[in-house]
């Protein structure tokens, strides 16, 4: 078994980069008011150049294997992270692994402030889902030299190992089904507006571009909800009443223009055409049913476990970006 961790920053390293005593930066970590204001910037940079974490766990255990590793999502109410964290675990409580998990709210500097602590427990490896880290993080992530896996993209530059999907081509190729079903006015809803809401939204743009069609997409940075879906619903209504077809980067955003159709007696497809994104359960209970794209969230789960706990014990990692295929659910609403 190989172990790939690597000495840390010490306390005396940013100390010496100041040219100031341990005890002022260790009083620093306690409560950064405890020093002056020009002195508190001084450390910060110190810290962001050389990628300190701190230690929790006893010297001894320092470079010791911890049997953990670090989960990082960008939220814990969606049922997209519950299905891969279920995955993760189906390889981890096996092979007697215990599961650190946090979430940054599709922060990027809340994720900086997550994997400080993470790694100051020494953990033996990382679940990212995002891909912009600030350079903070990855200068942690290099100084900690844990392997790390970044999930539900199979395309975007990677740190080290990825597992996910298309999210460009599998938009695409969705709304080049709803154009081959006479949609001509077909508009993108988004919300979060995290990275992969922006790739969708990029093969929307480009489907729509190759028919000679004009995209138009609502966008918030918002959370999805059913609330939201039926609010972007009326605000397209108002703004461009040809609407013909709708969009979603996610189910709950469909669920919601879903539902509100038919308060309104809008009749879905016939009106309307609507299609969300990861293909819930509870889409595919409604009357209409509704389309989707079913994504492999729990097989996802699994191989970055896999990959991760390889790496972790010294195994030779064949291929470093997995690209798993989705499942398009046709429903009854296109």
């Amino acid at each position: 078994m190989s172990n790939n961790k690597r000495r840390r920053t010490s306390l005396q390293e940013i100390a010496n980069l100041i040219g100031i005593s341990k005890m002022t930066v260790s009083r620093f970590l306690r409560d950064p008011n405890l020093v002056s204001k020009p002195l508190q910037l001084q450390i910060s940079a110190a810290i962001d150049k050389l990628g300190y974490i701190p230690n929790k766990a006893p010297d001894m255990l320092s470079n010791a294997k911890s049997n953990a590793i670090g989960i990082v999502f960008p939220s814990l109410t969606n049922q997209v992270f519950a299905d891969i964290l279920k995955g993760i675990e189906m390889v981890t409580d096996v092979r007697g692994y215990q599961t650190m998990i946090t979430h940054t709210g599709y922060s990027a500097d809340k994720e900086e402030l997550r994997l400080r602590s993470l790694l100051s427990y020494n953990i033996d490896g990382l679940i990212l889902t995002e891909r912009t880290h600030t350079p903070a993080t990855l200068k942690m992530i290099e100084i900690s030299g844990v392997p790390v896996v970044e999930i539900m993209d199979s395309v975007s530059p990677c740190i080290d190992m990825a597992v996910g999907f298309d999210n460009f081509t599998v938009t695409k190729n969705m709304i080049d089904k709803m154009i081959d079903k006479g949609r001509r006015n077909i508009v993108y809803f988004s919300a979060r507006q995290d990275q992969r809401s922006i790739i969708r939204q990029k093969g929307y743009e480009k489907a729509m571009e190759e028919a000679g069609l004009t995209p138009r997409t609502l966008a918030t940075k918002e959370a999805s909800s059913y609330e939201l879906g039926s609010r972007f619903l009326h605000q397209i209504l108002k703004d461009f009443p040809c609407v013909d077809g709708i969009f979603s980067t996610n189910d709950d955003l469909a669920l919601g223009v879903l539902l509100e159709c038919q308060r309104m007696g809008i009749e879905v497809p016939k009106q309307i055409a609507i299609v969300g994104f990861h293909g819930h359960q509870i889409g595919q209970f409604m009357n209409p049913k509704l389309a989707s794209i079913q994504t492999p969230r729990i097989e996802m789960g699994k191989i970055a476990a896999e990959l991760l706990l390889k790496r972790i014990n010294g195994e030779k990692v064949e291929q470093k970006v997995i690209d798993l295929p989705v499942e398009y659910l046709d429903g009854e609403s296109i």
